[in-house]
């Protein structure tokens, strides 16, 4: 399991760099994000969720039943939608509504 990092959606507002919990997130010369090592990423999801610009992805291997499959969010301030793609470009999405997100 890793992250992608699509440096032509990157806007390098370093969002994701302040929220890695690793500090795996540098910005390049350029001001796009990047992980030097992707293997060493804890899957949080803190970066996917924080990207507004939908340049970070989160890699479902087939070693976790991904077969290729990416999940990246759309939020607003009520809901996050998580959305699943796979290689066919076909999603799924999961809706959820942010003040019960950590209702248990």
């Amino acid at each position: 399991m890793s992250i992608k990092i699509d440096k032509t959606k990157c806007k390098g507002c370093k969002k994701c760099e302040a929220i890695c919990p690793g500090n795996l997130i540098r910005m390049d010369t350029g001001g796009k994000a990047e992980i030097s090592c992707p293997g060493d990423c804890w899957g949080c999801l803190s970066c996917v969720k924080e990207c507004s610009f939908r340049a970070i992805r989160f890699f479902l291997g087939a070693d976790i039943g991904g077969c290729g499959t990416t999940l990246y969010t759309k939020s607003n301030e009520d809901t996050i939608r998580w959305i699943f793609e796979n290689p066919e470009k076909e999603t799924r999405e999961i809706l959820v509504n942010r003040k019960d997100s950590n209702a248990y």
